[in-house]
């Protein structure tokens, strides 16, 4: 019985502890302009990336079929 008590009590502490701890965030109170401003400011200077066909997005290195270590039909037909 003692320790349910302790339990409980515990569990009580940990429950006071997080609500005091929720802290709620401030309304925004930027007026439009503002906030047209602060998005044009935070762009990159050469735009966003939208097109999947992006750089990164490329390997860097293309391997054919017919490279180093890749089946090639021509030497197979040489060894016949």
């Amino acid at each position: 019985m003692e320790r349910i008590n302790r339990l409980l009590k515990r569990h009580k502490r940990k429950v006071s502890r997080a609500k005091a701890r929720v802290r709620l965030s401030e309304p925004d109170v930027r007026t439009p302009e503002q906030l047209r401003a602060a998005r044009e400011a935070s762009q990159p200077a050469g735009g966003w990336r939208k097109s999947s066909d992006a750089n990164y997005a490329r390997p860097a290195v293309r391997i054919d079929a017919g490279g180093p270590g890749g089946a090639s039909t021509a030497k197979a037909e040489e060894g016949s």
